[in-house]
């Protein structure tokens, strides 16, 4: 067991106090969310725990021997390795043991004296069972586990890695830190740029993992579902909440609701006493009274809301008369080159609906969405929208129709109705332009700062059908909750692309999921469609789906599958001791190939390093099966429950 101690940590930049005398303590197994709105130190502090960054004051300690994993938010760049050898370094923790080792039979070839001889063999022993202990010799297993968990191709394993897109290059990080086992996880934003499959993995693989996990994230399920206590930072001070993110909202609501009733109350209190030392200031009568008036207004503390729990109110202009037929798809054929993304696909999308649209990374979702805005005409087949209809489309190229010249106000200013000018702050400052920041011109703002105006604007203008490429990429989840609520009372309909699946679970009525063969039109909500492919055991391997039909199981296929699981597991036993047995017998061979009367005879030597070979063969090939063995295991538990 071992604990991460963090000790008053304080950060000042000028007079803005980021961290004032923060502290926690985490023990093995503790897994916890870090929230708070943009600029409230999360990130900060996530560096000064990996050392990244020097605190003024406080202290980080480790548990000796524990080691901290990283994953930072973005502009990360691999390059000169292939995807396999640059995840793989992750296992460089090993080589300290290895040159060890290495060096250690080298010297063992060479003595003579027996007491010195038993010391350094001993030791070589003690080295063999740690590297046993640990996972370098099933790195490969693992690497090839992490990658395809994260959406990798096998033929991507021997892929440059400069050839990988910004998105492919962050998963690829993101492999290395779970690869690396650390201790300590700090994860920031690691969902940025997954799609489901993967998603749900690097889910899975959080809630197996049995070190500390810190989390910085704005999807608000995966903390649901992988941490059990909130750290929320707000003006500089750590305050725990137990419970998963939605139990943290909330505690946080009620406290908000008594925050709302104190402030207003300070607010009315403050001006009375402001009115009161105006109008007697100049008296001398009441200058006691006026002075200690004044004194209590120093003294008062001020009742602050958190940004990110402030919920400002957004509603769409009218959109106009809709027809019953929003949109008509008729047997679409689309290529790109030699590459087929659509094949006879036909979709019908009435009034009201609300289409997610889901699945792996390049399985044509933002191409179906060009297609249906008419961006894209490059295919064939009927795609006919319906009389009337008025397409408001957000995709993260439209910053490019951004005016760099305007300020964030005007760019806002120039689309709004009239009847929203007056709310137009309000609407910023729900997609987190606040105070003189309306000023700001576009072209000092980040890429997700002007993807935020991009969606804002398109939200602003008068529409009857939505089309959301990726919305929420930006946003953190206040801002999310804004724009899930104003799309719940949105009375057009609506198509989007999304990967978080607290959004699709709140607003979907459909769910279209998209894979490398195939298109599935799911004809209910999140929780209907995330039902069905349980029920049909859906998985992608490979490029190819596998169906189980287990629509009806009765007590004979229930008793069937159990016993199944039963011999599986048994299987796995035995080949995890087999495996052992290896590891023990090899280990034996090294020791033997060290000793001098051996190393010295040609004909043993021979004998052993073709024994050495056998066994390694022989320990690779059990330990595929039982991986193999292990990953049908996991999938039966999971799709029947067992």
């Amino acid at each position: 067991m071992g604990t991460l101690q963090i000790q008053n940590i304080s950060l000042a930049y000028g007079d803005n106090k980021l961290l004032n005398r923060v502290s926690l303590t985490l023990s093995t197994g503790e897994h916890v969310a870090l929230a708070g709105s943009n600029g409230s130190g999360k990130s900060t502090l996530l560096k000064i725990i990996k050392g990244l960054l020097a605190s003024d004051e406080g202290n980080v300690i480790l548990t000796k021997g524990m080691r901290i994993s990283y994953l930072p938010q973005g502009e990360i760049v691999h390059a000169g390795k292939t995807l396999y050898d640059e995840v793989e370094q992750a296992f460089s923790r090993f080589e300290p043991l290895l040159e060890r080792k290495e060096a250690l039979e080298k010297t063992l070839s060479v003595l003579n004296e027996e007491e010195e001889h038993l010391d350094l063999t001993n030791e070589l022993d003690a080295l063999q069972e740690e590297l046993l202990r640990g996972s370098y010799y099933r790195r490969e297993a693992l690497i090839f586990q992490i990658l395809k968990g994260l959406g990798f191709d096998r033929e991507d394993f021997n892929r440059p890695c400069h050839v990988f897109s910004g998105g492919w290059q962050m998963r690829i990080a993101l492999a290395k830190v779970l690869a690396e086992e650390g201790d300590v996880m700090l994860l920031d934003e690691p969902t940025n740029y997954l799609d489901i499959d993967s998603l749900l993995f690097l889910r899975s693989f959080i809630n197996k993992y049995k070190g500390i996990a810190i989390i910085v994230s704005h999807d608000q399920d995966f903390l649901d579902e992988t941490v059990s206590v909130v750290y929320e930072l707000f003006n500089g001070q750590l305050t725990a909440y137990k419970g998963n993110y939605t139990h943290y909202l909330v505690q946080r609501e009620e406290e908000l609701a008594q925050a709302v009733k104190r402030y207003r109350e300070q607010a009315l209190q403050r001006a009375k006493t402001e009115q009161f030392i105006e109008r007697f200031r100049y008296k001398a009568s009441k200058a006691r009274q006026v002075q200690s008036r004044i004194k209590q207004l120093e003294k008062s503390e001020i009742v602050e809301i958190p940004d990110h729990l402030k919920r400002p109110k957004f509603t769409f202009p009218p959109g106009g008369h809709s027809p019953n037929e929003v949109l008509v798809v008729q047997e679409l054929e689309k290529h790109y080159g030699s590459l087929q993304v659509f094949k006879d696909f036909s979709l019908l999308v009435n009034k009201g609906d609300r289409l997610a649209v889901t699945g792996r990374n390049g399985s044509g979702k933002t191409t179906l969405l060009r297609i249906i805005s008419q961006v894209d005409h490059d295919y064939s087949g009927k795609v006919k929208l319906g009389n009337g209809v008025k397409i408001g489309y957000f995709t993260q190229d439209s910053v490019d129709s951004l005016t760099l010249e305007n300020s964030v106000l005007e760019e806002v200013e120039a689309v709004a109705h009239t009847s929203a000018i007056p709310s137009l702050r309000s609407l910023l400052g729900a997609f987190l332009f606040s105070g003189d920041e309306v000023h700001k011109k576009v072209s000092v703002l980040s890429g997700g700062e002007r993807s935020r105006l991009a969606l804002a604007k398109i939200l602003l203008q008068s529409a009857n059908l939505l089309i959301l490429d990726e919305p929420t990429s930006h946003l953190d989840i206040a801002t999310k909750n804004v724009l899930l609520e104003a799309l719940q009372s949105y009375q057009g309909s609506l198509i989007f692309v999304s990967h978080d699946t607290h959004f699709i679970k709140n607003i979907a009525t459909r769910i279209l999921y998209l894979s490398a063969t195939k298109e599935e039109l799911f004809e209910g909500d999140w929780d209907y469609f995330s039902w069905k492919m349980a029920e049909r055991g859906y998985f992608e391997e490979e490029g190819e789906e596998r169906i189980v039909n287990t629509a009806s199981l009765n007590w004979q296929e229930e008793k069937r599958l159990k016993n199944r699981l039963t011999i599986l597991k048994r299987d796995a036993d035995n080949l995890l001791e087999k495996i052992n047995t290896l590891s023990h017998k090899t280990a034996e061979v090294e020791s033997l190939m060290a000793l001098p009367e051996n190393y010295s005879d040609r004909s043993k030597i021979t004998a052993l390093v073709k024994a050495q070979e056998t066994l390694e063969k022989e320990y690779k090939s059990a330990e595929e099966l039982w991986f193999d063995l292990h990953h049908t295991i996991e999938e039966l538990e999971g799709q029947y429950g067992f």
